[in-house]
């Protein structure tokens, strides 16, 4: 065979399997991007003059907690802050597959108007998950959402309500872990070995058996100091070195836990403070 057939046979075989490795990593890998990373507040806090809240690093500026995730080429977020349209446009998502919540606060669903834009583009109603109690405060707070005649451009969601139990959403296995925000359920998510949990203070061991395995854990931290419904970094820490995750990423962080060039120094080397517009695969 000449010695150019050998060549372009070589550069076709490369290109079949770069080809198929990038199928593989698209359908077996789980993408994340920390849309938000702050506490209910969000940092800077507004008349807050903290060293903090007036940094100029671009890490110490956090929206309310949030995560995008995509995974076999589906598109989930997780809550719908206040922040929820500034952190779609700033990170230029422009499909929506399902809207998962993982509690009833409003700074995880006062966004939820917001999705409206995604009606338009999409042309369907949008999929949105939470336990029965999320989907009852929903109904109040967004009425107009849910009323029987709707006023023309409301958003159109569907509603899916659920349990403490493994579910699917677009063929996506999702197993939700019950804690406890100080006496408020909430639920984290697990997909594949991805787990992601905040606003949680206790983690019963049949839960925490959930966790088993998990490769990159991202959990919350309010502060240094204890805090009544939100882990300490101290507890945060304790936790993931139960787990044992290749990688662990704090969420749901205050201005009082410090200045992220700081505190970071504190850390384990398998274990980071996230920060807005973060993305991580695993």
């Amino acid at each position: 065979m000449p010695f150019y057939h050998t060549n372009m046979m070589l550069d076709i075989q490369a290109e079949i399997l770069g080809y198929i490795y990038v199928k593989f990593k698209i359908l077996f890998s789980v993408k994340v991007t920390f849309l938000g990373t702050g506490t209910s507040q969000g940092v800077p806090v507004i008349t807050c003059g903290c060293k903090v809240c007036r940094s100029l690093d671009f890490r110490d500026k956090r929206l309310r907690t949030s995560i995008h995730i995509e995974v076999n080429e589906k598109s989930f977020v997780i809550d719908s802050g206040p922040d929820f349209r500034q952190q779609m446009l700033r990170e230029q998502i422009l499909k929506l597959d399902a809207l998962i919540f993982t509690h009833q606060h409003k700074d995880h669903t006062a966004g939820l108007d917001d999705v409206r834009a995604f009606n338009f583009s999409q042309r369907q109603d949008i999929p949105i998950y939470g336990r029965a109690e999320v989907i009852e405060q929903l109904k109040q707070e967004f009425a107009y959402v849910f009323a029987a005649v709707k006023y023309p451009g409301v958003p159109r969601v569907k509603i899916h309500k659920i349990q403490n139990q493994q579910f699917q959403v677009e063929g996506i296995d999702i197993m939700p872990i019950e804690v406890l925000h100080y006496r408020l359920p909430v639920f984290g998510y697990r997909i594949k070995n991805f787990t992601y949990i905040t606003d949680a203070n206790y983690i019963s061991d049949k839960e925490m058996r959930k966790l088993e395995g998990t490769e990159v854990l991202v959990l919350n931290a309010l502060r240094e100091k204890e805090h009544i419904s939100h882990f300490s970094l101290a507890e945060a820490l304790e936790l993931i070195a139960k787990v044992n995750p290749r990688r662990a990423y704090l969420t749901h962080l205050s201005h009082d836990m410090g200045l992220h060039s700081e505190v970071s120094a504190k850390l384990p080397k398998n274990v980071e403070f996230a920060y807005d517009g973060l993305h991580i695969e695993c």
